[in-house]
């Protein structure tokens, strides 16, 4: 399997300014704490700290990383998840997803898009908005729903109210991807999404295996990973909530395989299943636990990957 078809050397991260816990995406997000009125500049602050953090530690580790402002007009508390609007693949396409949360519909900015192209040396072929879903109460969140192994062309996803059934095949047939479906439960709640209970690299995958109640789907998901050369790390419950599955393989600009995750997720790890992970890939994290306790997603949901190819001119 090609490093550079699976994993890429380049993320889009849009840094916070109006951080705070939102109480939209709260309904269906058990990771995500209230903040007091009273903390929330301190949180706010605390929260572009841990940003600045992750975007360098993964320039040290030799990470392309497009860093954008967020906006402050108008409000959008999780806007440093791009990954959940926004998906670049390496044909060019750029995919805009259906949200959940009104409040989140906003993060859809074409003016990052369009960046892209004009500052950043990247050609875009094709837009894919797949929003107007939202006026049928449909929803497919992006790198959020989707955990893709992009060599074999298969998509994994846990179905949830924010994962549509026959969004997902939609999704699947139009991008040419097979379908893996399942059910993930956590708190006795549909986990909210893919991303935070699974990670598909280029050699492994770590898998909260425990969520997948029914065990023909459990069996599956192994087996079909397995069957595309993958060694399956599986973590716990208790793992998956210190966000270990919400992890992201990137590699460095000279091709150097990395793992990149919060500490948090990192410290709740073995010995065994680190020394598992090493043999793939080196670990980069970061403490970001401000973020991971208030806004529920770890440093997967921060890293919207590019793989848009390069124009020419800046090859």
């Amino acid at each position: 399997m090609s490093i550079q078809q699976q994993c890429t050397d380049s993320v889009i991260m849009i840094r916070p300014v109006s951080f705070t816990s939102n109480p939209e995406t709260a309904v269906s997000n058990t990771f995500q704490a209230n903040i007091d009125a009273s903390e929330e500049e301190a949180v706010r602050n605390q929260a572009q700290v841990e940003f600045d953090g992750l975007v360098a530690a993964l320039e040290r580790a030799g990470v392309e990383v497009t860093v954008f402002d967020d906006t402050p007009d108008p409000v959008t508390p999780d806007a440093l998840f791009p990954n959940n609007w926004l998906s670049t693949h390496a044909d060019g396409d750029v995919v805009l997803y259906p949200m959940e949360a009104p409040s989140r519909r906003a993060e859809r900015r074409d003016d990052v898009i369009d960046s892209l192209e004009t500052k950043h040396g990247r050609q875009i072929q094709a837009r894919h908005d797949l929003s107007p879903s939202e006026g049928k109460d449909r929803f497919l969140e992006g790198t959020g729903s989707l955990v893709l192994d992009r060599v074999n062309r298969i998509a994994y996803a846990c179905l949830s109210n924010r994962t549509h059934p026959a969004l997902f095949h939609d999704w699947c047939e139009r991008f040419d991807f097979q379908p893996e479906a399942f059910t993930a439960m956590s708190h006795g709640k549909e986990i909210y999404h893919t991303n935070v209970m699974m990670c598909v690299g280029q050699s492994f995958a770590v898998v909260c295996e425990e969520s997948i109640v029914d065990e023909q789907e459990r069996l599956r998901v192994r087996g079909r990973l397995e069957r595309t050369g993958h060694e399956v790390v599986a973590i716990s419950l208790a793992q998956m909530n210190a966000f270990a599955g919400n992890m992201l393989q990137l590699r460095s600009k000279d091709g150097k395989a990395l793992l990149a995750m919060s500490s948090q997720a990192k410290n709740s790890l073995t010995d065994d299943q680190l020394e598992r992970l090493e043999q793939h890939v080196t670990i980069v994290s970061a403490d970001i636990s401000t973020i991971e306790k208030y806004a529920g997603g770890s440093v997967r949901c921060m890293l919207a990957e590019n793989f848009l190819p390069r124009s020419s001119a800046d090859q």
